[in-house]
């Protein structure tokens, strides 16, 4: 559905995004995980055609995406990583607002806008402000807004960034509900148990280079199921096995303290890149 061939992107002298190859099938959820600044918000911003590659190509359908690409941006629905909200509208409002932008007749955007309302759980404050929702409220109002024009594939870049753990598990529900309606979702985030809990197949990215393209089970597989985490003179290591028993029987070598248990993708990606997903600003 998606397919990236040879894409780069360079801002001066620097680069955000190298030789990135990969597809995003349809109906799939599909995340791109790494720190911040590694070229997660380049890459969704190049998808949705905001801005260019410095060279290769990306086709949606076989079709190349550009700037001009009227009808291809309509099947994609944005959510930002921030609020894209009319603060001084209200959530009836803002739908309504969306829906003339993509010319829905009147009829069929009321209808729409009920829907959406019902299905976020927002009916009841549909005469409410933007501006007066939580964080999490306003996070499900501008996935409905999105959903106004019946997108085929939905970008999120960052869904659940800045909201406490109850409220992305909320969300979490909500995105599940997304990809049953036969949506194909791509995600970027930086939050590892969100990236193994939704996505199907994960892109892992560092330094705008994609290190790894898997399923989030064979990812942690490939390095290793199970961890040994061993503390000595004040420093950590680990080691990695495929199986409980052989990491128990090298943690009996060891003098100091040890910890086995099943490896995850955070013990993957540093694994594969000697780092870990720190917070920094996003290229």
């Amino acid at each position: 559905m998606i397919k990236y061939k040879d894409v780069n992107k360079s801002y001066g002298n620097i680069t955000a995004v190298r030789d990135l190859n990969m597809e995003i099938q349809k109906g799939e959820f599909f995340g791109l995980l790494g720190p911040n600044g590694a070229g997660k918000t380049t890459i969704m911003r190049m998808t949705a055609a905001i801005t260019p590659p410095t060279s290769g190509s990306i086709e949606i359908d076989g079709q190349k995406i550009h700037r001009d690409s009227t009808q291809i941006k309509q099947k994609f629905g944005i959510v930002p990583q921030y609020s894209n909200l009319e603060s001084d509208l209200t959530a009836y409002e803002n739908l309504e607002f969306h829906g003339r932008l993509y010319g829905l007749p009147k009829k069929l955007r009321r209808k729409r806008i009920d829907e959406l309302l019902e299905f976020a759980g927002l009916m009841d404050r549909k005469k409410d402000f933007a501006r007066t929702f939580s964080g999490g409220m306003q996070r499900k109002l501008m996935i409905a807004k999105t959903l106004m024009h019946d997108p085929e594939i939905m970008l999120l870049d960052e869904p659940t960034v800045g909201l406490d753990a109850a409220t992305r598990r909320k969300i979490w529900d909500f995105l599940r509900q997304l990809k049953d309606k036969g949506i194909a979702i791509f995600m970027t985030t930086h939050y590892l148990e969100e990236a193994q809990a939704l996505c199907e197949r994960i892109g892992l990215i560092d330094e705008g280079r994609l290190i790894e393209l898997d399923a989030p089970e064979r990812i942690i597989e490939g390095v290793g199921k199970f961890v040994l985490d061993c503390y000595q003179n004040g420093k950590m290591t680990q080691k990695f096995f495929d199986d409980r028993k052989a990491a128990i029987a090298a943690a009996d070598q060891i003098e100091g303290g040890f910890k086995v248990r099943e490896a995850n993708l955070e013990d993957a990606f540093i694994k594969l890149t000697n780092k870990d997903l720190g917070v920094q600003n996003e290229i």
